[in-house]
């Protein structure tokens, strides 16, 4: 089928009648060409490959939707043909399950999946596929990995690739694909994506959208928008509610640099004090009092980031207090947990945009707090044994904000930026499981009785997950994922040895 397609196709050799719909384009209030479809180039529908497909990975029998079944990962897909130049692969997002970090990855691969043995695809496209040569992908923005979205991509005859939400302008995705030999699309259902639906391709006259980059807007504005869009990393939607405290200023047996602060009572009586920030940190912040404050130097608008001196461990709290805010300032703090060892890195790694360093090979995963904050807030954040990052402010609980794959060291990280220009390492405290904050994302159930099965969303969950325990299953789903190659816990991701079919009491 390959065979049939040239990777030179340019639309002054298609042949057949135009569709008699129009589109406009979004740069100017014009009408465009009509795009000719499918038909008219004499190939067969763009489908994903039936065999080649990650090991979560549940297709249809019309080849056209897909589903991860379970954990975040492991859900690299492939078109069954090779794509043309300028044809739009258009995807619609049908499932999105919150509480991961990260969504869709796009992009393309010169290597015929037909002859990719489906066991030796990795976990993820990026970093692991785009390492090899003849695989190209990037991460689709968070905000854009809403259901019912339709995202479109593309590459033309100079090898960048474009991409499109819904109606919305085109944009530069990422260049340096090689148009000179096939082309196959690569879509990893990977986060926050949990299942997509391949629509009709198009193919559109190149001259029809001219993609705008975000390198193409001025930086202020640049800068602005990043701010009030890419850098919004709140992956799930929270209810939230602002409590007001009222408090008096105490003395707080705590550690010396805790400076006391007005919210001082909420903390533990006991704060360990071995965590500093690392010596590695962005352009323009300075680190002081024994490496527990990191204070921005000047007013601009750079955001910067700075890292804990060791990794976290399971279950602790680090404290964060808010020394120093600006009411005349926009912005907030950001932070999020890598598996990046920051001593690995130099200053010149850091990026302008801290959302761009999910694109490393690293686990990477930001959000942004969601409450206002000002002087003297203390901020709390925890990992627990799920992976789950939960956070409380001022010692009210707001609840879990992202998961992280807590199998392998994490380091926290913050971004100073806009309002808040100094934070401080209060300390950590041990948390034991009965004390962890609650989820306001998880569903309160009477018993392990009133819940789906995470799988199927249909059964109610009877089975027990041996050696996590972990009670999240239908037993039907249980067998089915047991006798998967590395088979994991949806929750915890750690390796199934066995299941167990519990009984309600009579």
């Amino acid at each position: 089928m390959g065979g049939q397609l040239t990777r030179n196709l340019l639309y002054d050799s298609i042949g057949g009648s135009f569709s008699t719909s129009s589109h406009r384009c979004h740069h100017k209030q014009k009408h465009c060409i009509p795009i000719p479809q499918c038909g008219t180039l004499s190939i067969s529908p763009l489908l994903f490959h039936p065999h080649t497909k990650g090991s979560q990975i549940i297709m249809d029998t019309t080849q056209k939707v897909v589903k991860r079944q379970a954990s975040f990962c492991n859900a690299i897909t492939f078109s069954n043909r090779p794509i043309v130049i300028y044809e739009q692969i258009r995807l619609k997002i049908t499932k999105k399950q919150c509480c991961w970090s990260g969504a869709l990855r796009l992009g393309f691969t010169s290597k015929d999946p037909s002859r990719i043995n489906p066991d030796t695809l990795p976990k993820y496209a990026c970093p692991d596929l785009v390492s090899q040569s003849g695989f190209w992908a990037k991460a689709l923005p968070e905000e854009f990995a809403n259901e019912g979205n339709i995202i479109a991509f593309w590459v033309d005859k100079k090898g960048r690739v474009f991409y499109r939400v819904n109606d919305c302008a085109a944009m530069l995705f990422f260049s340096g694909v090689r148009t000179a030999e096939p082309l196959w699309a690569l879509i990893d259902v990977y986060g926050l994506t949990r299942g997509v639906q391949l629509l009709d391709s198009e193919l559109i006259p190149p001259d029809c959208l001219r993609p705008r980059s975000f390198t193409a807007i001025r930086r202020p504005s640049l800068r602005r928008d990043t701010e009030d869009t890419r850098l919004s990393v709140s992956l799930c939607d929270l209810n939230l509610q602002e409590d007001t405290f009222h408090v008096a200023a105490t003395t707080c047996p705590i550690p010396q640099n805790s400076l006391n602060s007005q919210h001082s009572h909420l903390l533990p009586s006991q704060l360990e004090s071995d965590l500093r920030f690392h010596h590695l940190r962005g352009p323009h912040v300075k680190i002081l009092d024994d490496q527990t404050v990191a204070r921005l130097e000047h007013a601009r608008e750079e955001r910067t980031l700075v890292f804990t001196s060791r990794p976290l461990r399971i279950n602790e709290t680090i404290f964060v207090k808010i020394n120093k805010s600006s009411a005349v300032r926009t912005g907030t703090l950001s932070y999020g947990v890598t598996s990046c060892d920051p001593g690995t890195l130099r200053p010149s790694d850091l990026p302008y945009n801290p959302e761009s360093l999910v694109d490393r090979k690293e686990f990477w995963a930001i959000c942004r707090v969601v409450v206002p904050l000002q002087s003297g807030d203390i901020l709390g954040f925890m990992v627990n044994s799920d992976g789950e990052l939960h956070l409380s402010h001022n010692g009210a609980g707001i609840g879990m904000q992202v998961c992280a794959d807590c199998s392998q060291p994490l380091w926290m990280f913050f971004v100073l930026h806009g309002a808040i220009m100094q934070i401080r390492l209060l300390g950590t405290a041990p948390n034991s499981p009965s004390s962890l904050p609650e989820s306001p994302l998880t569903p309160s159930v009477s018993g392990p009785w009133g819940d789906e099965c995470t799988i199927c969303y249909e059964n109610m969950v009877d089975t027990v997950i041996y050696s996590c325990g972990h009670m999240c299953l239908c037993y039907s789903c249980g067998l089915k994922l047991k006798k998967m190659s590395n088979a994991c816990c949806p929750i915890c991701r750690r390796a199934i040895k066995d299941i167990i079919k519990t009984y309600r009491s009579t």
